[in-house]
């Protein structure tokens, strides 16, 4: 846990922005004052949520992407943490752990360019991250919280697998709110290989990719997931240029072929129209569909983590950004809550 820097009050103080006669979220969620013991510290607490953040752009750099995405956790927090706590968004239940820091690493290749050499650099910091990322997870998880991670690159969906599945002792399901299937060949850790990598090694069972954009998929990638039964997908262009699929009818589909055991629900902001991301796009999903995609998974009892990633904001758009990821976290909450309450 050496590369996990807590939030602290100082922290919480520093972005906090009270008003009278309003209590904000950050009023009311729960921190931790040191890592000796993460786990007995998240077991003893009295909360469902742990959020934390992976500030990092070397799995994108590493996939030849454009970097940013190591902005988006800042973003968030300064918006998340200011908006009303009320009956609706359940701070109280929430732990805001920190982040993991992975600033030297990104000093590595902060002045290189994308030759071969460079990026095959930056594949092996992505390793690094991976180990230190399925730490985390696994800690949370055996201590029967719920990990909403806010990226990053999509390289972290890897270390969210992993280590969902060896806590739960098995692998896991995924479903991928997404314009890509980062499925790619395992020729070295990076954005767009985190679920093949997974599936590869036995972390990964059944996998649905929402909304994949048949421009940017390769004619390899769609013979590898029509070739395996635990490999299942629709288009974006199905669902809503040709309407051959229906949006509500494809959640369900996806939540037969993933919601019978822990899974976990990763959304690709790369997959949202106009969103500030690695790979932003003109035509995609509205924020209202990834909302209520979020809501829809977040209401099944098997959920086991939230990740939002490549999410890429400038100091213009970081309140946009930090928004948009607000929206998706107390979407999942709120809909998770639910199963905790009808217990």
């Amino acid at each position: 846990m050496n590369k996990l820097v807590l939030f602290n009050i100082d922290d919480l103080n520093r972005f906090l922005k009270k008003r009278p006669h309003e209590s904000k979220f950050g009023e009311h969620i729960k921190l931790i004052s040191n890592t000796t013991n993460i786990y007995e510290s998240l077991t003893t607490l009295d909360v469902n949520y742990v959020i934390f953040g992976i500030p990092e752009d070397i799995g994108v750099f590493a996939n030849y992407g454009n970097r940013g995405t190591a902005k988006a956790w800042e973003a968030t927090l300064k918006v998340l943490l200011n908006i009303q706590s009320n009956v609706h968004t359940k701070a109280n239940k929430v732990l805001v752990l920190g982040h993991l820091d992975f600033s030297k690493e990104m000093d590595k290749i902060n002045h290189l360019d994308n030759s071969d050499k460079n990026i095959a650099k930056a594949r092996k910091l992505t390793e690094k991250i991976d180990r230190h990322v399925t730490e985390l997870v696994h800690t949370i998880v055996s201590a029967g919280k719920k990990p909403i991670i806010i990226g990053g690159g999509h390289n972290n969906a890897y270390g969210n697998i992993k280590g969902s599945a060896l806590a739960f002792k098995k692998p896991i399901n995924v479903v991928n709110f997404d314009a890509h299937s980062d499925f790619r060949k395992e020729e070295g850790r990076h954005s767009g290989n985190g679920f093949s990598y997974a599936y590869a090694e036995g972390f990964l069972k059944n996998y649905f990719i929402f909304g994949l954009h048949e421009n940017y998929t390769s004619n390899l990638i769609f013979k590898t997931l029509d070739k395996f039964k635990a490999l299942k997908y629709n288009t974006f262009e199905a669902l809503t240029i040709r309407k051959d699929k229906k949006f509500k009818a494809e959640l369900t589909r996806a939540e037969k072929h993933v919601a019978e055991k822990p899974f976990g629900v990763e959304v690709d902001c790369d997959a949202i129209k106009y969103i500030p991301s690695s790979a932003i796009t003109p035509s995609g999903f509205s924020v209202k569909k990834a909302r209520a995609f979020v809501t829809f998974f977040g209401n099944q009892k098997n959920a086991a983590y939230l990740h939002i990633c490549e999410a890429a904001p400038t100091a213009d758009t970081e309140v946009i950004v930090g928004k948009l990821i607000t929206y998706l976290i107390t979407d999942f909450i709120r809909a998770n809550q639910s199963i905790y309450e009808n217990r």
